[in-house]
């Protein structure tokens, strides 16, 4: 082997090489090294039109600037990006690195639309559950009431948009919305009304059993004098009214 110039060629150049990679592989890292790269500013943006309303630089230096290691070249921002979305109100955060010593945080903002369930919990206005201050949220909107089983938040927020059109021609809107583990929906009106709906159907089942409602509650309104605590939708032909804790109607047919 030793008489094989050729491979002694080879061998050498090889060897090389691999000192050679070294050598720009520890300059790499210790021009990486260097002060100039660490991390002296995050800049927080907002990933929308609007400012960010709950996420502030208190919170931000609380929560996620302890979880950031590295510097320019070494910090990982899939785990930057996890330590923004722990922070309270932050639905999504984007991070890129800007020259040569700042990380830059784009944040999109839960929107609460209401509760979720009884442990405290939000409900945002795209389906999300979330856990933040409740104080922060009742500031800015009177908070709906929302439950249902797990996986079901989007269908319920979908739901209201829905509730919200079929119970506007007599002037009412949802102020809150169940989901049964049966899947029955329960909706209570802003005037105190409860609605039982049933097992959901579909749109068309739905709708038709509030339209049901719809086309005889001011003449319900006129006979009864009086606060409707309750209306169950879920007799196929009619409906079953309760006033002054009195069953006032039945209609025959089962429950669906």
């Amino acid at each position: 082997m030793w008489q094989d110039v050729k491979m002694l060629n080879a061998i050498s150049s090889a060897l090389l090489a691999l000192v050679l990679l070294a050598l720009v592989a520890s300059g790499l890292w210790w021009v990486a090294q260097r002060p100039m790269f660490t991390l002296h500013t995050i800049r927080i943006e907002s990933a929308g039109e609007l400012p960010l309303e709950k996420v502030n630089a208190l919170t931000v230096r609380a929560t996620a600037v302890p979880r950031i290691h590295g510097n320019f070249f070494t910090a990982d921002l899939t785990a930057v990006r996890a330590a923004f979305e722990a922070v309270p109100w932050v639905r999504k955060a984007m991070v890129r690195r800007e020259w040569p010593d700042r990380l830059v945080v784009k944040i999109e903002e839960h929107k609460a639309l209401g509760t979720w369930g009884e442990d405290g919990k939000l409900l945002s206005q795209k389906g999300d559950v979330f856990t933040a201050n409740l104080a922060e949220a009742e500031d800015d909107t009177d908070l709906l009431e929302f439950d249902g089983p797990p996986g079901s938040e989007k269908q319920v927020v979908a739901r209201l948009a829905q509730f919200r059109q079929w119970f506007a021609p007599i002037k009412l809107e949802p102020e809150s919305l169940v989901l049964s583990n049966r899947y029955a929906w329960t909706v209570r009106l802003d005037n105190g009304m409860t609605v039982e709906l049933g097992r959901d159907q579909g749109d068309a089942v739905l709708k038709e059993r509030v339209a049901r409602l719809v086309a005889v509650y001011p003449q319900l309104l006129d006979r009864l004098q009086g606060k409707i605590e309750s209306v169950d939708l879920r007799y196929p032909n009619g409906m079953a009214l309760k006033a002054d804790g009195m069953v006032l109607a039945a209609m025959n047919g089962k429950k669906k």
